[in-house]
């Protein structure tokens, strides 16, 4: 036993060993067998026959590869527009995962999955502010809706003020339609269905409290949460639609409920009498929806429903009389069920910004962030983005060692309308923070660094290849006639265009043959073949 493990682990430190020492070198470039060695791992899996998986073949191949990589930089390729635009596009969406606080991210999972769990009933207040008020426009918003939190602390009625002093239209008295305001009722709502301040304000509030002003897009809030239950989930139902409130109308939808307690079919019934015109045809069928997408009394007939192909008694909203069936319950599923889904909601929501935040700040903390405040005078001018570039050459901070001018913020404000510029300073520091952290991620994270290298190589080898083999084949057709006349023995038929997909994929490979030829003459290329003939035992006794 003693000796096996003995001999296990002189083979491990040969193994180690050999990983770090060169297996080939090109011109002055020493490439170690641990490179290699991942490369021919990677391909291995999709390799199905032996010759194939032969050491000294995909040497070769490793090989012929970094030498067309090589004239792909000589050429300059990686310089073209469409190559640079190509790998920030991917860059991009590499350093993405690495933006994200992993921890902050299942936080707001699970927390998303309790608020779907878990609906919330609300009313509201609503103070507008302009979308690019100013801080004193803020303040006066503020304090309004301050004062009116008082008058609700004090005894006077949420409901009442709300139709009083909100600028929210719903909660008022609709003059032109004839309709009563909701008072602030916002009814029942879950997760993603409402900004997530608001959202996030309202789990936040205990039961019957009156919360403190906070702000959305809209304007400053305060909201009283009546009440807290389990979701009822989701539901798909159909409708019949009445849009005639008089008393004509009531008797045609009594005479469709006579009809189906007669047990005509619903959908012919939708279809002959409804007036909903996007769900008439499709029998009257709705697409799913959850509490709070629909009028009150819509959602209580449809969600009272517990049977399938049950259907309601005729009832009235404000758009017209109802009969509603239902089609299938769907209740919330569990975490493990729904984790992915909240997380493809999260990022469509915008929801991921806050783990970015998180980020920024971790990133805040560890870099060496230096403002020039004599730098920042440019802020009060008014000509802010027209002033000279030579008169933008001051640093205007640093993040480590890395300095960003005057010049490169009034670039960023040129391309944006007219702002606080303040707050547009923000935004373009956050963005020169995050784009040092994606610069330095080559230096700090060693897979990231290796998926963009084998992107970078494999997209100007791509760019190589259009432009030495796959446009040559297509452009030269007088060398393609030549290539087909000298090995027309190779094909069935005599006449080139029969053959024509064959022989420009042979003549491709023929092309691409001699340039590798080429390559190899131009090349100084030297195998260590000690190191190549420990790889191939290695594989060997695997």
């Amino acid at each position: 036993m003693k000796k096996y493990f003995i001999l296990f682990m002189v083979l491990i430190h040969v193994s180690v060993y050999s990983q770090k020492k060169t297996i080939v070198t090109i011109n002055n470039e020493k490439i170690l067998v641990e490179d290699f060695k991942k490369v021919y791992e990677k391909n291995l899996g999709a390799i199905d026959n032996e010759e194939s998986k032969s050491i000294i073949y995909n040497l070769n191949l490793f090989i012929n590869y970094k030498l067309k990589v090589y004239q792909a930089y000589d050429l300059k390729l990686d310089t073209l527009p469409s190559y640079k635009k190509e790998i920030e596009t991917y860059r991009n969406q590499l350093s993405a995962p690495y933006l994200q606080d992993k921890n902050f991210t299942e936080k707001l999972i699970r927390e998303a999955y309790f608020r779907t769990k878990n609906e919330i009933k609300v009313k509201h207040i609503l103070i507008r502010t302009k979308k690019e008020s100013t801080p004193e426009e803020n303040l006066v918003a503020y304090n309004k809706i301050l004062k009116i939190r008082d008058r609700i602390i004090v005894g006077e009625d949420f409901e009442q003020l709300a139709m009083e002093t909100s600028e929210d239209s719903s909660a008022r008295y609709n003059l032109k339609r004839k309709v009563e305001g909701n008072r602030g009722n916002l009814g029942y709502f879950s997760a993603f269905k409402m900004l997530y301040a608001f959202e996030d304000a309202a789990y936040n509030s205990e039961i019957g409290e009156v919360s403190m002003p906070f702000k959305t897009k809209y304007g400053y809030h305060i909201l009283k949460v009546d009440s807290l239950r389990i979701s009822k989930g989701e539901i798909e139902v159909s409708h019949i639609l009445i849009t005639d409130t008089s008393a004509i109308g009531k008797a045609k939808i009594d005479n469709v409920y006579i009809k189906l307690n007669n047990k005509e079919s619903f959908k012919s019934l939708a279809k002959e009498y409804s007036n909903d015109t996007s769900s008439k045809n499709r029998g009257g069928k709705l697409n799913k929806f959850g509490m709070g997408r629909m009028v009150a009394s819509f959602e209580k007939a449809a969600f009272s429903l517990k049977i399938k192909d049950d259907y309601s008694q005729p009832f009235r909203t404000r758009y017209g009389w109802h009969i509603v069936k239902l089609i299938k319950s769907h209740p919330v599923k569990s975490y493990k069920e729904m984790k992915s889904g909240i997380l493809s909601s999260l990022k469509r929501s915008g929801r991921m910004k806050l783990s970015d935040d998180v980020v920024l700040d971790k990133l805040r903390k560890n870099y060496t962030i230096t403002e020039n405040d004599k730098s920042k005078v440019i802020f009060k001018r008014k000509d802010i983005r027209s002033i000279p570039e030579d008169s933008l050459q001051n640093v205007l901070f640093t993040i480590n060692n890395k300095e960003i001018k005057q010049l490169a913020f009034v670039l960023f404000l040129q391309k944006r309308r007219k702002g606080v510029t303040v707050n547009q300073y923000q935004a373009y520091k956050n963005k020169e923070i995050l784009k040092y952290f994606k610069e330095n991620l080559i230096n700090t994270e060693p897979e990231y660094a290796n998926l963009l290298n084998e992107y970078e190589d494999g997209l100007l080898l791509f760019e190589l290849m259009q432009k030495k083999i796959w446009n040559k084949s297509s452009k030269d057709t007088l060398g393609l006639k030549q290539f087909f006349v000298k090995n027309k023995s190779n094909y069935k038929f005599d006449n080139l265009n029969k053959s024509k997909g064959l022989v420009i994929n042979d003549y491709q490979s023929y092309l691409e043959k001699i340039w590798i030829s080429d390559l190899r003459s131009k090349n100084k290329i030297k195998v260590n073949k000690k190191e190549l003939k420990k790889l191939i035992k290695f594989y060997k006794n695997k």
